[in-house]
Parts: structure tokens; sequence; C-alpha cells
């Protein structure tokens, strides 16, 4: 972590952009004076905070060849290749997944998978699809109800533990999001949510929207996807599965159990730009009914037009923004130069080192390990009350050494270590 304070880069530049060019010499040694002075370094071997994000020179390269290349893809017409590779390639993500074939394009139905920028927008449009799903299936029972009448009625849930980004999709959406509380182990069990769906027609609200977390931030749980899913599908709820972090161990087959009832969801989504080795942004989703995203972000202007509409997918339609990069790219080269095989290696050397930190921290008295550890995340902390935790926090992160963040969970403080650069070794 950097020294500096926060304004410290102002005085570092001129007040004014240059009106005559300046060399590129000039312009690299400033790199160092000006921006690598105030660089958080998320990928020294010595960040622990937050989740890791991903890095690699496969990556690297691609995405140079991407902002080289410099296409727009929103249509198809726009640029073929991008629209074509990105369904190939989450193609190829989703069976590295075992994610099940209706959620694939090479199913041949109407399903496939995206880019989005980050989990954050995936859960958005899941929540804007499911809005979309349901104003329809209520309008055909309620000819007489407004768009207004029935958006003030509807009703998300997700686990108290989900992530923020979830309350903002509630707030951008203009929805109601209810957090449920969770079990000992911090899961979203389904009875919980059954009795909310329940309570919630009893007071004449329309359930429309279920997210399950899968890795939850602060303390990477496991909502128990199975019988949520049950539940959503009694009740015609549009299930979203979010995986941001943890959804990149699902290549390895031994840790697949903690995805049990996915083929229950509508849509599942997590970060290759996390622990995947690809550069941000890069968050892969995949819809099984991409229609109800489609009809409720179409908007066709003439000049967006083209002749080949229908063949292929306008990725426009299944995103907030218009534009998008050649993201695609980046899987592709990541997929192909590492290989699955590397790529399971990284993720099972990450989870042993979080279990050998595991392991020093039980081998010593004066530390307690808070939650199971299943993924590259532990949740520790110092026998005694909160105080002394957040001393040693700021201790730590005081040395700029190392980075950590807290998190609190019923009151109680607790240190996260993540293992997130892929230059961590056990010395």
């Amino acid at each position: 972590v950097p020294s500096v304070k926060p304004g410290y880069l102002r005085p570092l530049v001129p007040e004014q952009a240059p009106q005559q060019a300046e060399p590129w010499t000039a312009v690299m040694a400033d790199i160092e004076r000006v921006v690598m002075s105030g660089v958080t370094h998320w990928h020294s071997p010595r960040f622990h905070a937050y989740f890791p994000t991903a890095n690699s020179y496969p990556s690297i390269v691609a995405d140079m060849l991407s902002d080289a290349i410099a296409c727009i893809g929103f249509t198809w017409i726009a640029s073929p290749a991008c629209t074509e590779l990105e369904v190939v390639m989450l193609d190829w993500l989703g069976q590295m997944l075992g994610l099940p074939e209706e959620f694939l394009a090479r199913s041949g139905g109407e399903a496939g998978g995206v880019i989005q920028g980050t989990a954050s927008e995936a859960t958005l449009v899941a929540l804007l699809g499911a809005k979309a799903r349901t104003m329809q299936r209520v309008k055909e029972q309620h000819p007489d109800w407004s768009d207004m009448d029935i958006i003030s009625k509807l009703v998300g849930y997700c686990n108290k533990q989900a992530h923020s980004s979830v309350e903002r999709a509630g707030l951008l959406g203009g929805v109601k999001l209810r957090s449920l509380h969770p079990d000992g182990k911090r899961r979203l069990r389904g009875d919980t949510l059954r009795e909310a769906i329940e309570e919630d027609i009893r007071n004449g609200l329309i359930p429309f929207y279920a997210v399950a977390t899968l890795g939850t931030t602060s303390s990477c749980a496991f909502d128990v996807l199975d019988e949520i899913g049950d539940v959503c599908n009694e009740h015609n709820v549009w299930l979203h599965v979010d995986a941001a972090y943890a959804g990149s161990a699902f290549i390895c087959p031994e840790y697949r159990y903690l995805m049990k009832g996915i083929e229950k969801a509508d849509s599942f989504n997590f970060n290759p730009h996390k622990w995947l080795l690809v550069n941000f942004d890069c968050s892969a989703m995949w819809l099984k009914q991409p229609r109800w995203i489609v009809d409720a972000f179409n908007v066709d202007p003439l000049y967006l037009k083209h002749d080949q509409q229908g063949s292929a997918p306008d990725y426009r339609h299944w995103q907030i923004p218009l534009g998008r990069r050649f993201r695609a790219l980046k899987l592709w080269f990541v997929l192909r130069l590492y290989g699955v095989e590397n790529l399971q290696k990284h993720i099972r050397k990450q989870i042993a080192l979080a279990h050998l930190f595991e392991k020093l921290c039980m081998s010593d008295e004066r530390f307690e390990i808070y939650e199971e550890v299943l993924m590259g995340l532990v949740c520790y902390r110092l026998k005694g009350d909160n105080d002394i935790n957040e001393q040693l926090l700021r201790r730590i992160n005081g040395r700029g050494k190392i980075h950590l963040v807290p998190s609190k969970i019923d009151d109680v403080y607790f240190l996260r270590l993540a293992i997130c650069s892929r230059f961590t070794e056990e010395s």
C-alpha cells in the first residue's frame, strides 16, 4: 500500500494540459514519479485484501490486441468475430464448469452466455429480466393493472450476507429487495426463503427475483442452492446465482458439490477476472431465456438494424451499455495458453495456501478460525474482544507491507486473509 495522502497527485502535474506535444521519454519518466508512487499493488504476493483480481501475460497481450483492433461489438455486423468468439468462449467456459447444457448456446435453443463488465451488472441485468418476465405474466392475469401498480408490489430476496451490489440492483431497478437471515453457517436456506415468499404473497406483494450467493464476500459462505431452487421454481421466481469469486473453482470437479441444484437457476454469473487469470473486466453470465432481457432492453433505431438480425445474438440487448470491447479474446488466449489443467493447478494451489494459513492459525492458541475455510479465504481473529482485533489490523496495514481488510458478522469483528496474487508462495 502506498504511503501517500489524499490529494498527493495534483502538485506533481501541471495545472493545465500542454499546448505542444511532449516526448515519450518525458511521459514514461513520470509513470514512476506520479503513478507508481500512488498504486496499491494488487499483484504483490503480500496483497491479501478483498478477493483476487486476475492478471496474466496471455490476458494482457489479448487486451492489447483488443485495444488495437478497437471495434465496438454491439451488433453482429459491427464486428462479427467479436460476437461469434464470445458465443463460443462462453460455451467453452460453461463446459469447463460443468454447467447444464440448457445454459449453453451449443444446445441449439435460445440460451447462451455473455461477458458483462462486472458481477454487479449481471445482478442488475438478471433483475431487469425477472422484472420484465413477471410484469408480462401479471398483466395477462390483471389487464386493468398499470405498470406502476405492478412495480410497487414486486419484491426480491437475497441472503443478508449477499454483496452490496444486490441491494444496489434493487435501487437501480426501482423494486423492493428483502435481505433474509442465513443459518448458523451463514447460508440462506430454502425454508427461510419459502416463509418470506409466502408472507409477502399473503400481504398482496408479488415475489419475482431471488439471488443465491455462492461464496459471500465476508466469509465465502455458500447458500443452499438446491433448496432455494425448489422454492423459486414452485413460486415462479427468477433465480440468479452470483458466484463472482468462487465460481472459478468449479473448473475443479471436486468443488462442484457446492453448486448442486444449478439446473434450477435462470441465470448464473462468475468473474474470470477474479480468480481465473483473465484481466479485468470479464464477468461471465449465462441465461436460459435471454429473451426477457432482450425484451426489457430492446430499442431498435434504424441505424442499428442490419440484414443478419436474429441469426446471431446482438449483445447490446444483453447488457446495460450499448458499446462493448472485444473481451472474448482474453478468454480465448488464457484458455489456450494455460489449458484447463494449469488453470485447475492454479486454483488448487491457492486453496492449499489458504489451508496452510488456517493450519498456522490453529497451531497458535492466541488465534481462532471464525468461519470454515472452503476456498482461498481464511477468516480469523485473535481470541478476545473486537478492539484487540481492530488494533491488530491497524498494525498490520500500518506497516504497509501486507494488506488485509476486516469484516463483521453478528457484531464479531474478524480479519480476512484472501490468497490473491499468483506470486504468493508458502514461504
